[in-house]
C-alpha cells in the first residue's frame, strides 16, 4: 500500500463515521458528527500505520516479520474506555448506551476500512444507520420506549 492510498483510506474513514455521526448529530447526542468522524479516522490511522509499518519493515514479503493485528486489537481496548466515558447514570435510568455503541461499532469500520476492506465497512455503515434510524423509528411506532417505563414503574411499585 502507497502512503497516497492510506490517505485515501482515511478520508473513507471520515466519511462513513460522518454517516453515523450526522444520525447522533440530529438527535442532539453528546457524541455526534465530529466525534464519529474522529473515531473512524483515528481506528483507520492505526491500521493503516500498522499495515505500513509491517510492509515497511517487510520488503521481501517473509512470512511472520510483523503483525498488523496487534495494533487493532488495542484499539478495541481503547475504544472501550472512551464509549465508557459516554455512559451515565441517572435514578433510574442509563444514558449513552447507544452512543456508545455507535462509538464501538464506528471504531470497527475505521478498522475495516483501514485494512481496505471498503464494501465491508460501507455495508457495516448502512447496518449501523439501519439499526440507529429505521429500528428507533420502528421503537417509536410501536411506543416500546414508553412500554419499557411503565414495566420498570410497576416494578419499582413492588419494592
Amino acid at each position: 500500500m502507497s502512503e497516497w492510498e492510506g490517505l485515501l483510506r482515511l478520508a473513507m474513514a471520515i466519511v462513513f463515521g460522518g454517516m453515523i455521526g450526522f444520525e447522533r448529530e440530529t438527535l442532539n447526542k453528546d457524541a455526534g458528527l465530529r466525534t464519529h468522524m474522529l473515531v473512524t479516522l483515528g481506528a483507520a490511522a492505526f491500521m493503516v500505520g500498522s499495515v505500513l509499518m509491517v510492509e515497511g519493515s517487510n520488503p521481501d514479503g517473509e512470512v511472520g516479520r510483523g503483525d498488523i493485528t496487534r495494533i487493532a486489537s488495542t484499539i478495541v481496548t481503547g475504544i472501550g474506555f472512551l464509549a465508557a466515558g459516554i455512559i451515565f447514570r441517572s435514578e433510574d435510568r442509563t444514558h449513552g448506551l447507544t452512543t456508545a455503541a455507535g462509538l464501538w461499532v464506528a471504531a470497527s469500520i475505521g478498522l475495516l476500512v483501514g485494512a481496505g476492506f471498503y464494501v465491508t465497512a460501507f455495508g457495516g455503515t448502512l447496518l449501523t444507520l439501519f439499526v440507529l434510524v429505521v429500528v428507533h423509528w420502528g421503537e417509536a411506532r410501536l411506543a416500546m420506549k414508553p412500554r419499557r417505563a411503565l414495566e420498570r414503574d410497576l416494578r419499582s411499585d413492588d419494592d
